[in-house]
């Protein structure tokens, strides 16, 4: 499993169309590559792209932290940070590789899981300890999290889209079952 991973960390710094069609093959349900209506993901689908995520998630991390940001920055075009959090259960650190915004001094994300129908764990984590660190680059900063209002969201969605169009295609997907939320993460000073 460790060569196969390795693999794909390789190939996707060098190919990262390759990793969007092994998405849309084995994750998406082949959905995004020849524009079927967008539904739900099967408990088989989210129970392996949870576990998928999390296995390129660590590596990403590390490859990230390991270059001062230089490597691992992208996914499929748009800019990654590493989010750090307080586990809400066990107090320990954690880390994630999530896509990000920059608006204005603020750091804007969202808590999609890839459009699944549960909320990321590191969202419940923000939620009850809201002051985390962001790694964009080399660069680490303290922030405090606040989630954007409805208004903010308006603003936001069209150019997180932009940025990652792949969102568009979470929302339809959730859209019966939750609400994806936007977290607009302020310096602390």
């Amino acid at each position: 499993m460790r060569i196969f991973l390795l693999s794909l960390v390789w190939v996707s710094a060098a190919r990262p169309g390759f990793v969007y069609t092994f998405y849309c093959l084995f994750i998406n349900g082949r959905e995004s590559m020849n524009n079927k209506p967008i539904k739900p993901y099967s408990a088989k689908q989210e129970k392996f792209g949870t576990w998928l995520i999390n296995r390129i998630g660590r590596w990403q991390i590390r490859v990230y932290e390991w270059s001062g940001g230089r490597l691992w920055k992208n996914f499929m075009g748009a800019p990654v940070a590493i989010l750090t959090t307080v586990g809400r259960k066990s107090g320990l650190e954690r880390k994630v590789p999530l896509l990000y915004l920059m608006h204005g001094d603020s750091v804007v994300m969202t808590a999609s899981k890839g459009g699944m129908s549960t909320l990321p764990v590191w969202y419940l984590n923000v939620k009850a300890s809201p002051e985390v660190s962001i790694q964009v680059g080399a660069q680490k900063q303290r922030y405090r999290m606040r989630e954007a209002n409805a208004q903010e969201e308006a603003e936001l969605w069209p150019k997180l889209e932009a940025m990652y169009p792949d969102y568009q295609q979470y929302r339809q997907r959730t859209a019966d079952i939750r609400r994806i939320p936007v977290l607009i993460f302020d310096p602390v000073a």
